[in-house]
This record gives structure tokens, C-alpha cells and sequence, in this order.
């Protein structure tokens, strides 16, 4: 065999290796249904998220403060979310929480939800370029027309973990209160806690 013919041939197994690498690489992705569970790292997820806010505002208007404010004013309370402080070890996407806080009180039927103080900014200023005299003065919305709160919800969400070599474990506590905005009386707090046991940890938290 000739030394170009060798040298060829040689490129060409590189090139094999490579390629054979390359596919063994590729990132396998397989389709799940949206609400099951997958825990990877054992840090607070999408399922965490969902289930402690089906649980907490399932508890929270199960309480008596709810049908006090119907017998005294006999209309549906409104409510709207504040802000949720994540006090824990790791990064917590603060608004997918408020998100699924604000799913499961709207679809309760049980109380009105208002948006929040951006969402809020974000209307007035487009309730404010309808004045401007381009839209049909039949369909601009009037001002002084918003629908004020009764009750906002805050809380908190923190975080304890006991760690070894190999092994830790985390224990997740959300804290969530109600208070009335007349009054600045708390109404209703709840608490929820999640623990999780992780092991075969190659990095270190």
C-alpha cells in the first residue's frame, strides 16, 4: 500500500470516528404529558409549582374568611397577588408561581381576580392613547372605571438543605398570607412544605 493511499485511508477512519461520535452525542427527546412529574435535579420545578398553588388556594378558599365577606357585603371578594419573595438557596421563577396562584383562583369561580400593578400600568396606558383621537369615541374606555381589590395575597418561598458527600436533601416551605386591604388584617395564612432526597450527586450544590 502506498503512503498516499495509507494516508487516505487514514483520514477516511478519523472521519468514521468523528461521524460515530457526532450521532452518539445527538440529544434524545422524548414528548411527555404536560402535568407529569419529572424530577431531574431535585430543585424546585414546573410540578412544584402546580401542585402547591392547587393545594394552597384550594385551602385558602375553604376557609371561614370567605363566607364572612359574602354574609357582610354579599358580593364576590376581589383579589389580586402581590408580590411572592423566594428566599430559598436557588433560583425560583417567582412568576411561574403567580401564574399558576392566578390560574387556580380565577377558575375557583369563588372570587374576582384583578390584574396586577404592571398589568395594571400597562392598560392605563393604553386606555390613555384611545383619548388621543384616533379610535371611534363609541369604543374608547372610560376612566375611573377600575375594579378595586379587597384582599391581596404575598408570601415567600424558602428553603433548608442537608448535604454529604453523594447526598442531600432539601426541604421547600412556601408561605402565603391574605390580608384585607381595608384593614390590613391577615385573614388566612397557609403554609406548604415540599422534601425532596437526592443522592448520587457528581456536583456539589
Amino acid at each position: 500500500m502506498s503512503r498516499k493511499s495509507f494516508l487516505v485511508l487514514g483520514l477516511g477512519s478519523i472521519f468514521m470516528i468523528v461521524g460515530l461520535v457526532g450521532c452518539s452525542s445527538a440529544p434524545k427527546v422524548t414528548r411527555t404529558e404536560i402535568d407529569k412529574p419529572i424530577d431531574l435535579s431535585g430543585k424546585w420545578n414546573d410540578t412544584d409549582s402546580r401542585l402547591v398553588a392547587e393545594e394552597m388556594i384550594k385551602d385558602c378558599l375553604g376557609r371561614p374568611w370567605l363566607n364572612k365577606f359574602d354574609e357582610m357585603n354579599h358580593r364576590t371578594p376581589v383579589i389580586i397577588i402581590g408580590t411572592i419573595i423566594n428566599r430559598s438557596s436557588e433560583h425560583i421563577n417567582s412568576q411561574l408561581f403567580i401564574k399558576d396562584l392566578e390560574k387556580n383562583l380565577l377558575n375557583s369561580g369563588k372570587v374576582i381576580f384583578v390584574a396586577n400593578r404592571q398589568e395594571r400600568q400597562d392598560i392605563r396606558d393604553e386606555r390613555e392613547d384611545q383619548q388621543s383621537g384616533n379610535t371611534d369615541p363609541s369604543t374608547i374606555k372610560p376612566k375611573g372605571k377600575e375594579t378595586g381589590s379587597d384582599f391581596m395575597i404575598q408570601g415567600s418561598v424558602n428553603s433548608v438543605t442537608d448535604q454529604i458527600k453523594g447526598k442531600y436533601a432539601v426541604m421547600y416551605q412556601v408561605d402565603l398570607e391574605l390580608i384585607d386591604l381595608t384593614t390590613n388584617q391577615k385573614v388566612w395564612i397557609g403554609q406548604k412544605q415540599i422534601k425532596k432526597s437526592v443522592t448520587n450527586v457528581k456536583y456539589s450544590l
